[in-house]
């Protein structure tokens, strides 16, 4: 499976933004999505995952619990990010990725996930 993430972008605080990951490669409905990003000095944290199939079950991280929404479109082989109510401390590099294993729910954890975007930076000015 290879990513590619989209969408980034500078915005101010209170702005939205959606991000898009297109996968190429089979059987991208049978794997878990997860959104990532890392911020300069930090480590990659945790953003929002997805499960497989039709992607009834999804994540998030409380820091952005009601503010992001992650949803997939297994007809785009596409995974995306909607985030409003941005803050500056959202700013990161934004990243997508696919479970490791088939058939799974979407982990928050870094080292379930194998296939990885470049990434996409957001900056969210005060």
């Amino acid at each position: 499976v290879q990513l590619q993430a989209s969408g980034g972008g500078l915005v101010q605080a209170g702005g939205s933004l959606r991000l898009g990951c297109a996968a190429s490669g089979r059987n991208f409905s049978r794997h878990g999505m997860g959104w990532f990003r890392q911020a300069p000095g930090k480590e990659r944290e945790f953003v929002a995952a997805v499960s497989w199939g039709g992607g009834v079950r999804t994540k998030y991280a409380d820091s952005v619990q009601g503010r992001f929404t992650i949803s997939r479109d297994n007809t785009k082989n596409t995974v995306y990010l909607q985030l409003r109510s941005l803050k500056p401390e959202d700013t990161a590099a934004y990243y997508c990725a696919a479970e490791s294993n088939a058939y799974g729910s979407g982990s928050q954890a870094v080292g379930h996930y194998d296939f990885w975007g470049q990434g996409t930076q957001v900056t969210v000015s005060s």
